[in-house]
């Protein structure tokens, strides 16, 4: 890394991350439930003499740094929720709430970023305007970064940025990228209405298994025949529920699964197709279907001038930078990018596990990394924007 002010505080300051990490592994809460983590961050920032801004949310919440000579505001955002898994890690300091886990490292986002504000802290009189630290509650039910937006939150904010830890990327990597990041992430439910009957005697009846099982490959054909090879789009059916004995033909058939896709046009045209295959087959086969669509975050989407800052920032901090393959994974992050500016990039952590895995862990040593990236990256940002000749950022 190279040499700067922040730097030199970095080695206490990995210690104190670690604990704070380990705290919020030990004691993970579920969207909407954050009460003890948002308590718990709160305390950190409040002994690190940071100023919790008044923004009124349930859970999670908003400090700030900076602002002491006027300026732009910018934003950084770490995630606090966990998931419904049962931990498999067998770690120390593993999860004590059974049925419970950090299994996609928000309580390594959440650390980190309190890592960066507490590094900014120290810098404040320096800086040329405010950073806005967003610890946002219940990424993983897409609804978190509304309530923030809700909140007022974002008034006033040039840009936003944040990050989700890779763990196939080693520590000390940092993928960024213009352009998509990561999907759009919709679901869905399809309820197919037969007539029931005795398994032996089917022409009695209209078989909703049938008529099913052939929704599930005719949806197949949107990706490979409607959708141009030089993008991407994934459409899973991932539940079919039908029946209750072995020789009765049901009334009824419920088939939901996800749907995927980086560009507007091709989500689009993946919901007008999606509608038309449904009840097309549904006809053929003398049923009826109804299709319920669940409309999701957007596609995360990286402002050019923004990512190059953040690119700049990073070789600043050290870090090597890649050009990452986007991922088919969803983040609420996008709604932030609909209101304004932002830039969302993945951070390596060496991790054993991919993603909602009850093995995921990150390597700890990702964690000063990344709280000096951000800090860096903060007075680049708020440098810049502050500048005779400031960034040309999308609106």
């Amino acid at each position: 890394m190279s040499t700067t002010p922040l730097e030199g505080t970095l080695p206490e300051l990995a210690q104190k991350l670690v604990h704070i990490r380990r705290q919020l592994h030990q004691h993970p809460e579920l969207s909407h439930e954050e009460i003890q983590t948002t308590a718990a961050i709160r305390g950190w920032l409040t002994e690190a003499g940071i100023r919790i801004a008044d923004f009124q949310l349930k859970t999670g919440l908003i400090a700030e740094v900076g602002g002491l000579q006027g300026g732009p505001i910018i934003a950084i955002r770490a995630d606090i929720d966990a998931l419904p898994i049962q931990e498999e890690t067998g770690l120390p300091y593993a999860s004590q709430v059974a049925g419970k886990m950090h299994a996609c490292g928000h309580d390594f986002h959440t650390a980190a970023v309190l890592g960066a504000a507490i590094l900014l802290k120290q810098q404040e009189k320096e800086l040329k305007g405010t950073v806005r630290f967003i610890f946002q509650p219940a990424e993983e039910k897409a609804q978190g970064a509304e309530q923030v937006i809700q909140s007022g939150a974002l008034e006033g904010v040039r840009a936003i940025y944040g990050m989700h830890n890779k763990p196939d990327l080693p520590v000390g990597t940092i993928g960024i990228k213009a352009g998509p990041l990561m999907a759009a992430a919709d679901g869905f439910v399809i309820e197919v209405e037969g007539l029931g009957t005795h398994a032996a005697v089917p022409e009695a009846g209209i078989d909703p298994i049938v008529t099913g099982a052939h929704i599930v490959t005719a949806l197949q054909s949107i990706v490979s025949r409607n959708i141009s090879s030089l993008q991407s789009a994934v459409i899973s059916v991932t539940r079919i529920h039908s029946g209750t004995a072995w020789n009765v033909i049901p009334d009824k058939a419920i088939l939901d699964g996800t749907v995927r896709t980086f560009d507007e046009s091709v989500r689009t045209l993946i919901i007008k197709r999606f509608e038309q295959v449904v009840h097309g087959v549904a006809a053929a086969y003398a049923t009826k279907a109804s299709l319920r669509w669940i409309k999701g975050p957007p596609s995360v989407f990286n402002d050019e001038a923004l990512a190059q800052l953040a690119v700049e920032a990073a070789e600043q901090a050290g870090l090597q930078v890649i050009t990452p393959v986007p991922s088919p994974a969803g983040e609420d992050f996008a709604y932030y990018q609909k209101k304004i500016p932002g830039v969302f990039v993945f951070m390596g952590t060496s991790g054993p596990q991919e993603w909602h895995h009850p093995a995921f862990d990150i390597d700890e040593r990702a964690l000063p990394v990344s709280a000096h990236y951000f800090a860096v990256l903060a007075e680049k940002a708020l440098q810049e924007l502050s500048s005779n000749h400031p960034l040309e950022v999308s609106t």
